[in-house]
This record gives structure tokens, sequence and C-alpha cells, in this order.
């Protein structure tokens, strides 16, 4: 029987094969948060360029109360799980408010990384030793569906970091409509958005002046040289951003600087670069107030309030099932 770490790898080399077979070419954002991807981001995080963490933060920092009545956090039992935690910065603000309130929560972070989960436990156990706290490693829905079959206590789910710009129109809705099945009646949703702004604001945090984005974007060819056999030369790739103001929609590229051919040893496969060809590596969708609404609306929730930072640049909106 294989380990998770061998399924996990194995599931990673059949992506990278099916993506640099495909026509064109492209490579999942999933796989960009090793450890030096991790740590790559959370200097992007930092950058003057990259509004989104600050945007979320203000929110949160600044509108804590708001939000915990908004919650009904200090009403019933519930459990506060959040999807894809990374580091857990923005939400310690809000376990630390619920903590001085005493609210009676659990926090049940999910992600597909045990290593991610071990980093958050270790530092929320130092910084809050009187929280509850459940990890869940693996699949989002499978685990809220076992939540919703063994408990009847409130789930507060909390999508944030703007992870919905990561999917298609189709995929969020697929995504939403997929999660409202293992929601029940009483169930919150809060989903952190990137709102459309001007058009060079958007570009520039995908495009920083020092070169992190593009070094996070090529260390996932790094990572498959690494895990995976690979020889590619990342002189011979640059990063490529652009940002389409009708789709509403940032999206990154590595471009092939020349004809080249690279081997993945552990594929026995080689793959055909023209000159200036791309690897379509990541989108990221922004959104307006009434897509937001629709896409809630057409996945069986309704917007309960909106939360503003005070550029307007993001917002973070609860829903309720409808």
């Amino acid at each position: 029987m294989q380990s998770a770490c061998e399924q996990k790898q194995n599931t990673f080399a059949e992506d990278v094969l099916e993506g640099l077979s495909a026509n064109p070419k492209f490579l999942s954002s999933k796989y960009f948060y090793d450890d030096e991807g991790s740590r790559l981001f959370q200097e992007i995080m930092k950058l003057p360029e990259y509004y989104l963490t600050r945007s979320e933060t203000e929110i949160f920092s600044k509108q804590t109360a708001k939000i915990f009545d908004a919650f009904e956090a200090g009403k019933d039992k519930f459990d506060l799980i959040e999807l894809g935690a990374g580091d857990g910065t923005k939400t310690s603000i809000l376990i630390d408010y619920f903590l001085r309130q005493k609210a009676d929560f659990r926090y049940v972070p999910i992600d597909i990384s045990s290593e991610a989960l071990n980093f958050l436990t270790e530092r929320f156990f130092k910084q809050f030793p009187e929280l509850d706290i459940k990890t869940e490693c693996g699949d989002y829905f499978k685990t809220l569906e076992t939540f919703s079959a063994e408990s009847d206590r409130k789930k507060i789910i909390l999508f944030l970091g703007s992870n919905i710009g990561n999917f298609s129109e189709a995929n969020a809705l697929r995504f939403f409509s997929d999660l409202r099945k293992v929601m029940n009646v009483r169930d919150l949703i809060f989903v952190g958005c990137d709102l459309h702004k001007n058009p060079k604001t958007i570009l520039n945090a995908y495009d920083d002046s020092q070169g992190v984005t593009a070094k996070f974007n090529l260390n996932l060819l790094k990572r498959i040289n690494r895990e995976l056999g690979a020889d590619f030369n990342i002189e011979e790739f640059s990063h490529y951003a652009s940002y389409h103001p009708l789709e509403r929609a940032a999206r990154s590229f590595l471009i092939s600087q020349k004809k080249q051919t690279v081997t993945i040893k552990s594929l026995d496969a080689e793959f055909h670069f023209k000159k200036w060809e791309p690897i379509y590596m990541e989108v990221s969708q922004k959104y307006g107030e009434r897509m937001i609404e629709k896409l809630a609306n057409n996945s069986g929730f309704e917007v309960s309030e909106n939360f503003f930072d005070e550029n307007k640049f993001y917002l973070n909106s609860l829903w309720k099932t409808a």
C-alpha cells in the first residue's frame, strides 16, 4: 500500500505529464507551495505592489466586532473551519477576538498539506494555548461531509486570500455548488474576493518590480527538477504576467526563451518547446459585487453581508445557505 506521501508524489507527476503534454502547455498553481514556494509567497505578501493581503488584513483588523456579530458567534457552539489555512495570520485576528469574547468554538483548518497544518498547529498552540483546534488533512468536501454527518454544530467556513480567483467561472460555480451539498441550513461561508480596479494596480501585483513573483513561478520548474528528475534550465524561461480588463482576469505564464527539449526522468518523457512558447501557470479572477452575488445565488447561497477595505480594493462576502 502506498503512503500518503507516495500518492501525493504520483499525483504531482501525473498532473505535470498532463499539463506539459497539452496544447497549450500548463502547470497547476496548486503545486507552487513547496517550502521554497511558501517562503517566496511570504515575501510577495510584503511587497508594496501586493495589496491583496494588506486589504484583507485591514478588513479583519478594523471590522472584527462586525464580523463577530455577523457570524452570530456569541450565540451557539460552532466550528470555525478554514479551507487552505496557509500561515493563519489573518485568521489569528478573528480567533484572538473570538476567544476574548468567550465564544464557544473549535478551529478546524483543512489542507492537503500535512506540513502546512503542522506549522499552523505549532504556531497556534503557542499563541492560543486555550484554543480547541482539530486539524484535518485531505479533501475539503469529504472532510466537510464527515463533519455534517457527525455533528449538528453550526459550521462557519472560511475561504480566504482570494483563492476563489484561481478558479474559472465554471469551476467556481462547481466548487461552491459542491460545497453547498455538504453544508447544513444554519452554516455560513466567508469568502475573500479581489475586486476589479485600476488594471495597472492589478498587473503590478503580479509583476512586481523586485522580481519576486517571477522567482515564485520559476520555482515550480525547480521543484519538477528536484522531485521528478527534470532538466529545466531555469534561465531559459521568463515570467510574463497580463491583465485583461474585459475578462477581469490576471494570468501568469512562463515563456521559453528558445527552442528546447526538456527531459523528465520519472515520467520517461521528453517535452519540446518552441521559441517563445508559453506555459500557462495561473489565473487570478477579479470580481464585482454583482458577479459575487450571482455566483452565490447560482450555487445555492444568499449574500448576507459584505465587508470592504477602505480603498474598496477587496471584499469579504458572508454567504448563508438559501
